[in-house]
């Protein structure tokens, strides 16, 4: 299992720290994402990590604005989101998967899925 937590209501311009840790186990051999749902919309991918070896994915629509990183001492992955805008509301979800480099965005290439967090960004 995928345990979430960080989110919540933030003023837009502010900082955000979402952490997706593993029940049992490590990510090693996985691909970690993230993806969120606005309401009305699809969810989307947003950022994926490779646990072994390192590799960044970031969607282009949040490059520069979204950090994804590893936090060995809490084997979890986490997303540090920057410069929030009304826009960035939405259920964030984490998950895991093997995707392939072309695949990473993609739903369907992750098995296991967190409960997913509300963030809210209003005034």
């Amino acid at each position: 299992h995928l345990l979430q937590s960080g989110g919540g209501l933030v003023q837009p311009g502010g900082s955000l720290r979402l952490s997706c840790a593993a029940s049992e186990g490590t990510f090693a051999g996985y691909t970690v994402g993230w993806f969120r749902q606005a309401p009305g919309k699809e969810r989307e991918f947003v950022a994926g990590l490779r646990w072994s070896g390192g590799n960044r994915y970031n969607s282009d629509s949040v490059k520069g604005r979204f950090t994804i990183s590893k936090d060995y001492t809490k084997n979890a992955v986490v997303l540090e989101i920057n410069s929030l805008k009304p826009e960035d509301t939405a259920v964030y979800y984490c998950a895991v998967g093997r995707p392939i480099q072309s695949t990473v965005a993609r739903e369907g290439s992750y098995y296991y899925w967190g409960q997913g967090t509300q963030v809210t960004v209003s005034s």
